[in-house]
């Protein structure tokens, strides 16, 4: 669907109500700045928290804004199938380009199950999909061998792997065909990925510095590797101050620092605390980005 750095774009709020305004400042930064692909109502946009018509205003506004820019891709994943069959249909309805489906959570389903659980849904559109692996969230990993199987789903083009584990990203790159997208989903791994044979990255860092982990990017595609893993490690102290806190506590008080958005999330996530968000604004400060 896209080379290079996608953004997993937070989801603004005011007075506890979705912030259009605010979010298309965000979209038309990201895009002014090279980012190469929207997914929105991701883990960073607050998805889990928001209503089926809330859902709606927000994929609505990103279509809008974006005006087919660059590609769009929604988060429509649930640990219920029904309800993520029912996000992606809403989604295609709406004119997504594709979709990021995550594993179900809190179930705890079998390979078997998450066999079913995706195919369900992919089989629910026809629009490219993406897995999502993120055990650290949903407490359940998708092994090789399921990603594989999925692979031979028509319309399943790949993975966002924030997994961390690089053994098993290998292991995924020797067994997929060569067109299967592999997306990092961890910041801090975008070049380890790369040099796996990855693609780039749906990144929570690119909020707050898309030219920078585009030209990270670009700079890995073109040969010029040591700037690249230069970019990786300039940029790898704010990445881990962006992930000192639960996502998207962290990246939503810098982007308050840099003027985008109200410091608003919904319960149960709450504000930074004020010994970490001390260390941010001073990274950000020594980065020029505030």
């Amino acid at each position: 669907m896209f080379k290079g750095a996608g953004v997993a774009i937070v989801t603004p709020f005011k007075d506890g109500k979705f912030d259009k305004e605010a979010y298309e400042r965000l979209i038309d930064f990201q895009i002014q700045n090279g980012t190469q692909a929207l997914i929105v109502l991701g883990t960073t946009g607050e998805a889990s928290t928001l209503s089926y018509e809330e859902r709606e205003l927000v994929i609505k506004s990103a279509i809008e804004k974006n005006a087919k820019r660059i590609p769009i891709i929604v988060g429509t994943g649930s640990n219920c199938t029904d309800i993520a069959v029912k996000y992606t249909k809403q989604a295609e309805e709406l004119g997504a380009d594709g979709i990021l489906i995550v594993t179900p959570y809190y179930n705890k389903c079998t390979n078997k199950g998450m066999i079913a659980h995706f195919t369900a849904v992919a089989n629910a559109t026809k629009l490219p999909v993406i897995l999502y692996n993120v055990p650290s969230r949903t407490a359940v990993n998708i092994p090789p061998d399921v990603v594989v199987a999925m692979s031979k789903v028509k319309n399943v083009i790949g993975v966002k792997e924030a997994s961390g584990n690089i053994s098993q990203i290998l292991e995924i790159k020797r067994l997929v065909s060569e067109d299967f997208m592999i997306y990092s989903g961890n910041d801090d791994q975008v070049i380890p990925i790369y040099a796996c044979g990855g693609h780039g990255v749906i990144s929570v860092a690119s909020n707050v510095i898309p030219k920078e982990m585009q030209e990270m990017c670009e700079a890995f595609m073109s040969g010029d590797v040591a700037k690249a893993l230069r970019l990786q490690l300039e940029y790898k102290k704010l990445i881990d101050l962006l992930f000192s806190e639960v996502n998207p506590i962290p990246v939503k008080a810098a982007l308050t620092e840099m003027k985008y958005i109200e410091d608003e999330l919904r319960l149960p996530l709450t504000s930074m605390e004020e010994n970490t968000r001390i260390k941010l604004i001073q990274e950000m400060k020594r980065l020029n980005l505030i």
